[in-house]
């Protein structure tokens, strides 16, 4: 399973609703397994930064291909690219790249270094 995450920040905060509209449109493409678009709660103590969030899983690389050369996913690019300033992706293949998959390793990871939180 492919992972997809697309963080985004406004051009202007008064457009945020406008992004989260115009990514929302993605929600509706069919080759993803599971697609969320949300506003960032923006409580991290270190930063804040990004405005919108978009993550997304699927099935294989070719299923995220077929996302995004799908029409949808182009009038999504026409709404948002004009209203947000940056645009950070990341794709994993969780079953490839992930090393800490399970709530006990990352505890334990927590414990040997401490759990700040931090990054």
């Amino acid at each position: 399973m492919i992972r997809h995450i697309v963080l985004f920040t406004a051009k202007d905060e008064a457009h945020i609703a406008q992004i989260i509209e115009g990514l929302s449109v993605l929600t509706t493409i069919p080759h993803a397994r599971r697609l969320e678009v949300a506003r960032n709660r923006k409580t991290d103590q270190l930063g804040n930064a990004i405005d919108v969030v978009v993550y997304g899983e699927f099935e294989s690389e070719t299923e995220l291909a077929a996302y995004k050369a799908h029409d949808l996913y182009q009038e999504s690019i026409r709404r948002v690219r004009p209203l947000r300033e940056l645009r950070f992706a990341a794709d994993y293949n969780v079953s490839a790249d992930v090393r800490f998959a399970s709530t006990a390793a990352i505890s334990q990871v927590s414990g040997q270094f401490g759990s700040t939180g931090g990054g």
